[in-house]
């Protein structure tokens, strides 16, 4: 087996199932076809209940919020946290190829062959193929979005190399997977997929997944408006006149989590090597945010919010006021009790898309020209009320009054003596097109948390109306002027460049540049 690229022959589910073929046909060789249970696996058949474990197990295996995935990567990058751990050099654009392999082979390993099982045993025209077709889609989104071009088309199927795929290629066909799934799933509204419980997003409520899958189609369709607008244009006007998300936390992606199979963020915020940034303190202090007690909790050694600076070298970290006492942690409902947080945190649903990113998106569509069934002003303010009931604030006067804030973003008082992270009030500017793009922007970073990935993915997109911070120093030779450039991907990996060596050399190629974490990808045009 070679790369990174582990097919069907041989994955920790397929042998199970290979293991209970072998142990249950040894059993029941003498009784024939008396009885056959259609869930059995005793006639190289995977029945419904296998597709079950393997959707579940196809969901649970993509890598939101994991540590070495996301943590030490996107949502650092994202400057939704900062490190304060001085073994951990990814905050100062150092890439530990160790680290990012927990973002690549999941996807591989444990969520393509799920799938493709799916796929060789459900008919097309069925929901089961259509969700496990989504599911698809948000996987490989979440890893091209990470390198750029990236195995894809061939991606589990048997061989020795495996090509890599430009990025433009595979947008296009999300969206094509996408529309393909929703109009098979509007021909199954009366259906259970899963039977409901296998389903830890939806429970098998088919007209969730439609919209969820139209939220995804306008979401990756603002992304490329950039480089491609006449298909951005099209997919998105589609996708909201055939419904997106419109209600918090009713429509909301939540992934189930339980005491077996715990909230990521849950598990690494006991460990303490992470802090509130200094950008969202700078932010979400100066606009009096209501959402700062949930996102965050108040320094241990101050009862104050405090962030820290992203970038900060070890020697910086080793000073009073950046250590992890002296900053905030990570909110209540992904802290124990013993830190002021939740008992039940290790349940906290993962979150994978939510609500108020469905209107800042077609907020920013109305600015591009766009028909979104709304006007602009109405979908930003929709948009923050519903990041305000997700995350349970449901008092219309705090609401309000946060929707009419004038104050800005102040400056977080932190030990590089930063500047404010931005310079826009809440309160909607009706005439400025300028400050409009930055009111869209901070409020949809603001609402995208803990979401790394795409925090990332809109920094990088819109950093001209965006800003942050550049991180305070750069360990990366790629970026030796932090203030002069910021990464926008993560290197191939070299276990790839090892044992994938042409694929790879494909990808490069896609890339339009060298291999190097300065250089944009496909739709990093902004």
């Amino acid at each position: 087996m070679k790369g990174l690229k582990i097919f069907p022959k041989f994955n920790l589910y397929t042998g199970l199932i290979a293991f209970l073929l072998l142990s249950t046909t040894s059993c029941t060789k003498d009784f024939g076809d008396i009885n056959v249970d259609k869930n059995s696996i005793t006639s190289n058949r995977i029945g419904a209940l296998h597709l079950k474990f393997l959707f579940t197990a196809a969901v649970e295996s993509v890598p939101v919020g994991d540590q070495t995935a996301e943590n030490l990567y996107s949502q650092q990058y994202a400057q939704y946290i900062a490190n304060n751990a001085t073994y951990f050099p990814t905050d100062r654009y150092a890439i530990n190829m160790g680290w990012a392999r927990s973002a690549f082979n999941p996807i591989y390993v444990n969520v393509v062959p799920q799938l493709q099982t799916i796929f060789e045993n459900t008919e097309s025209n069925s929901a089961e193929y259509a969700m496990a077709n989504i599911w698809w889609v948000f996987a490989f989104q979440r890893t091209t979005d990470y390198w750029g071009p990236i195995p894809y088309f061939e991606a589990g199927q048997p061989g020795d190399g495996v090509t890599y795929d430009s990025q433009r290629d595979i947008y296009m066909d999300f969206f094509e997977r996408l529309k393909t799934s929703i109009s098979v799933l509007k021909n199954n509204l009366d259906k259970t997929p899963f039977g409901g419980a296998a389903d830890v997003i939806y429970k098998g409520k088919v007209e969730k997944w439609i919209k969820f899958a139209n939220t995804l189609r306008l979401r990756y369709a603002v992304r490329i408006s950039g480089v491609d607008p006449a298909t951005a244009k099209a997919e998105a006007e589609a996708a909201v006149a055939d419904g997106v998300f419109t209600v918090s936390p009713d429509d909301d992606a939540l992934m189930e989590r339980n005491t077996r199979d715990i909230n990521k963020l849950s598990e690494m915020s006991e460990w303490f090597e992470f802090n509130m940034s200094a950008a969202m303190e700078s932010i979400l202090k100066g606009y009096q945010d209501p959402r700062i007690s949930e996102y965050f909790l108040p320094a241990q050694n101050s009862g104050t919010y405090e962030g820290l600076r992203n970038g900060l070298s070890i020697a910086q970290l080793a000073l009073p006021q950046n250590n992890k006492l002296a900053n905030s942690h990570i909110g209540p409902r992904w802290s124990s009790p013993t830190r002021g947080g939740w008992a039940s945190y290790f349940s906290t649903p993962q979150n994978l898309m939510c609500t108020a990113e469905a209107y800042f998106l077609r907020a920013e569509g109305v600015l591009l020209g766009w028909n979104m069934g709304g006007s602009l002003q109405d979908l930003y303010e929709a948009g923050i009320r519903n990041s305000m009931l997700q995350w349970g604030i449901t008092d219309p006067g705090i609401i309000d009054a946060y929707i009419d804030g004038t104050t800005i973003p102040i400056a977080p008082g932190d030990y590089l003596n930063s500047p404010p992270a931005a310079d826009v009030p809440v309160r909607f500017d009706a005439s400025d097109i300028a400050i409009q793009k930055k009111q869209i922007a901070v409020q949809k970073w603001l609402a995208l948390f803990p979401d790394g990935n795409e925090g990332w993915a809109d920094y990088r997109r819109n950093r001209s109306v965006l800003p942050l911070y550049p991180v305070a120093n750069s360990d990366n030779p790629d970026i030796p002027d932090p203030n002069a450039n910021w990464i926008r991907r993560l290197p191939f990996l070299i276990y790839e460049y090892e044992t994938n060596k042409e694929g790879v050399k494909k990808g490069v190629e896609h890339l339009n540049g060298p291999d190097k974490i300065s250089t944009p990808l496909w739709w990093d045009v902004h």
